[in-house]
């Protein structure tokens, strides 16, 4: 065998190489491919978290007012660090955020207390004006001869009021009680009202009655004015008499029950 021959390599050893040779190329192969899987995994997974991160730096920053609010990921550097970095801001912002929530929902709480809580104050409803203990004897105000005047018609002195109105006015009760009538040469024609605590009020000088005897309320009519008895024209001749007592003056009794009839 010439020497050259003898250093050439058989056909098995160039098979045996050539195995070797794809065995190593597919296990390169295979290595590479599973570089790519990873990467394809890993880089998503990456950019993820970087969008992430960013979004929420660019809010806390937006509300800052650090950044304008377009701000985005896009924005963020493209590696490796600068995700990890990102990353770790993220979860600062993301707590800081809890916090600055928080803290926005402890501001709001005291604006339910900072309401006015003055409410103003509600006006009384006005009240109807009480109505007096009595009302006139007759719709005129205005009197005549008063109590205890002298003059040539009385044996005495005046013991009532008068008043000047025209006869057949109307003559009104100046409270409630109990209505009764009689006839007297001086008096003429009159009505006697007793009210409920015992006093009198003499009606007297009357045309005619409306009521000759039994209840009447404040305000009714009773009778009509004359001029009968011992009487120079049309007019009323009101008595007041105290339980047991004789005549007393009508005015006081008038202005302390809260009317004035002068």
């Amino acid at each position: 065998m010439a020497p050259d021959a003898a250093a050439r390599p058989t056909r098995a050893e160039l098979r045996l190489a050539a195995r070797e040779q794809s065995r190593a190329q597919r296990r390169g192969a295979a290595k590479a491919a599973t570089r790519v899987a990873l990467l394809r995994v890993a880089l998503p997974s990456v950019a993820a978290l970087g969008v992430a991160a960013a979004a929420a730096v660019t809010v806390i920053q937006d509300e800052a007012g650090r950044v304008p609010a377009q701000a985005s990921a896009a924005d963020a550097p493209d590696n490796t660090a600068a995700n990890t970095a990102t990353n770790t801001a993220a979860q600062q912002a993301v707590a800081v955020g809890g916090q600055a929530q928080a803290s926005r929902g402890d501001a709001r709480q005291p604006l339910a207390g900072a309401q006015p809580t003055d409410a103003p104050t509600a006006q009384p409803t006005p009240q109807a004006a009480p109505q007096p203990k009595v009302v006139m004897p007759v719709a005129q105000h205005g009197l005549g001869e008063l109590f205890g005047a002298a003059g040539t018609h009385w044996a005495n002195r005046h013991t009532g009021i008068d008043f000047p109105v025209d006869g057949g006015s109307e003559v009104y009760a100046v409270a409630d009680g109990t209505i009764r009538t009689q006839w007297n040469p001086f008096y003429g024609y009159m009505s006697i009202l007793k009210m409920n605590d015992g006093t009198e009020a003499w009606f007297c000088h009357l045309r005619g009655y409306k009521v000759r005897k039994g209840q009447v309320k404040q305000g009714d009519v009773i009778a009509f004015v004359g001029s009968s008895g011992n009487s120079t024209g049309p007019h009323l001749h009101f008595e007041i008499r105290p339980p047991g007592s004789g005549p007393v003056d009508p005015l006081p009794w008038f202005l302390s029950n809260g009317l004035d009839p002068r």
